[in-house]
């Protein structure tokens, strides 16, 4: 269990990635759950639901203490096992502990809280008992994130996939149908999200077992420890809560600002797009919860691997996201079929936030590698530098622009957050991706994904069933022919047997 003695390289990324990128397909189920629960639960139902999941999202993410990061740091780093399960047992004290509070007072304040948030009339009843049950969804969330957050400080990507998939998204699927069937209602919906929670702690509690002594974590960690961890997570907790804005807060300034139904069915139709668009995010998430535990442990022993890491992370990012990208705004009416008419309202916010995405997963490697490796300061130029682009967009263009001008706020803002890290490692770190064969790779995929952009939108007019399966197909050819004819060498030999398997080489 010892850390090895030699750094990491674009193999250990390769097969790190494609693990997480499996564990994190659970988001991608998301797209075909969300249909299903606007038809069983109806768009004001969803847009209630979401708000209230944003909610907890947000402030899990404020009142984690910023611990999921410091694991990834802190970790890699530990000589023993003993200082791993230090680590872990401040994580969880310190994350946990605060969100277990916040849920007491939310759920005892759940009638003073009800009145704020907009619903349809059929859920104004619902929205008091709601919120008291869904406030423990915190404390589970927070439990989920740093467990498993600590599993991918191990380097464990791949059990990730039983959680995330199997538990979190299908039990949940399987839950809320259950409950629709027998007259739940609004808060069928919200029971079904927190049990899934809670079988996922007490799963991934199983699988801690299997890479933390967990005999040592019950133990009392040392003052030095709990610093460490806690000064580790307070320094990226700031970026991690502008972050998490971009993804939560939309949904809750739409249902503030819009009145009645019509405020929860805004929210419910931005959150569709977000969803649709983090297709794209995953590729990013993947990289990302690859890249902060290799390079910490990278960084012991040589910036140069960093490098070597990042520029090849970056790479194949490009020739996965792009011809996704375009393969969702070509077919995103099609998409946004499967929620009803209703939908196709939210295709200008997901344009905007699928492009915004497609520069988040090329650029996304820089922030992770920051978190670990930069001054504990530096995280927080881009995340403010984001968040200020957003608010002013927002002031500009709400309410009257409605989805759309928070589309464009919130691309925006994510866009200048993910370009300023890269240029901060450039200049502190003496750190780029960019070098030959960079423009290469991105020239040849982007040639192939405009084809595939050009295909899916001359296909408009037929029926969105077929629309759906071609826009696959050419996605997934299109992400081959960007690998075969994109990638170099090197790069195709670090995939190993996947290279071979799908005759990239």
């Amino acid at each position: 269990m010892d850390a090895p003695d030699t750094p990491p390289t674009s193999r250990h990324v390769a097969k790190g990635a494609g693990t997480a990128l499996l564990a994190r397909a659970g988001g991608a189920i998301e797209i075909i759950s969300q249909p299903l629960y606007v038809l069983l639960f109806g768009l004001p139902t969803y847009g209630l639901y979401t708000v209230l999941w944003a909610a907890v999202n947000l402030t899990e993410n404020i009142f984690d203490m910023g611990m999921t990061n410091a694991l990834q740091r802190v970790v890699p780093q530990a000589k023993n096992d003993a200082e791993r399960a230090a680590a872990l047992r401040s994580a969880m004290i310190a994350g946990v502990g605060p969100c277990l509070l916040i849920a007491l007072l939310a759920s005892l304040a759940a009638p003073w809280i009800a009145p704020i948030v907009n619903v349809a009339a059929k859920d104004a009843d619902a929205v008091v008992t709601g919120i008291h049950i869904f406030a423990w969804a915190l404390p589970f969330w927070a439990y989920v994130e740093i467990a498993t957050s600590a599993l991918r400080s191990r380097k464990a990507f791949g059990p990730e996939i039983r959680l995330r998939i199997l538990w979190e998204q299908v039990m949940r699927m399987i839950a809320a149908t259950a409950l629709w069937a027998l007259g739940a209602g609004a808060l069928g919906l919200l029971i079904a999200h927190i049990t899934s929670l809670a079988i996922t702690c007490i799963l991934s509690t199983r699988l801690l077992k299997r890479y933390y002594r967990l005999d040592l974590a019950l133990l009392p960690a040392g003052q030095d420890m709990f610093n460490r961890t806690l000064v580790a997570g307070i320094s990226v907790l700031p970026s991690n809560i502008i972050g998490r804005l971009f993804a939560d807060a939309p949904p809750l300034i739409l249902n503030v600002m819009i009145p009645g139904a019509a405020g929860a069915s805004a929210s419910g139709l931005f959150a569709i797009a977000r969803k649709i668009a983090s297709a794209v995010q995953l590729i990013r998430q993947a990289f990302s919860y690859v890249m902060a535990p290799l390079a910490s442990e990278a960084v012991r022993h040589d910036k140069r691997a960093v490098t070597e890491i990042y520029a090849f992370a970056t790479r194949l990012t490009t020739i996965v996201a792009l011809p996704i990208v375009c393969g969702l705004i070509g077919t995103g009416s099609a998409v946004l079929g499967l929620f009803g008419p209703a939908g196709q309202a939210a295709w200008w916010p997901l344009a905007l936030l699928t492009i915004a995405r497609l520069i988040e997963a090329i650029t996304g490697a820089a922030g992770a590698i920051q978190n670990v490796i930069s001054r504990y300061h530096h995280p927080l130029y881009g995340a403010a530098l984001g968040l200020i682009t957003s608010l002013i967009l927002i002031a500009f263009l709400l309410p009257e622009e409605g989805i759309v001008g928070m589309g464009i706020a919130v691309a925006a803002g994510i866009v200048v957050s993910d370009i300023v890290p890269v240029w901060m490692l450039w200049r502190h770190d003496h750190i780029q991706p960019f070098e030959a064969p960079y423009l290469r790779v991105a020239t040849i995929s982007t040639l192939i994904s405009l084809v595939i952009l050009g295909l899916t939108f001359a296909a408009t007019p037929l029926p969105d069933a077929p629309r759906l399966i071609g826009g696959v197909i050419l996605i997934l050819a299109g992400i081959w022919a960007s690998g075969r004819f994109g990638l170099p060498e090197g790069d195709k030999l670090a995939l190993g047997k996947t290279a071979r398997k799908l005759r990239l080489i």
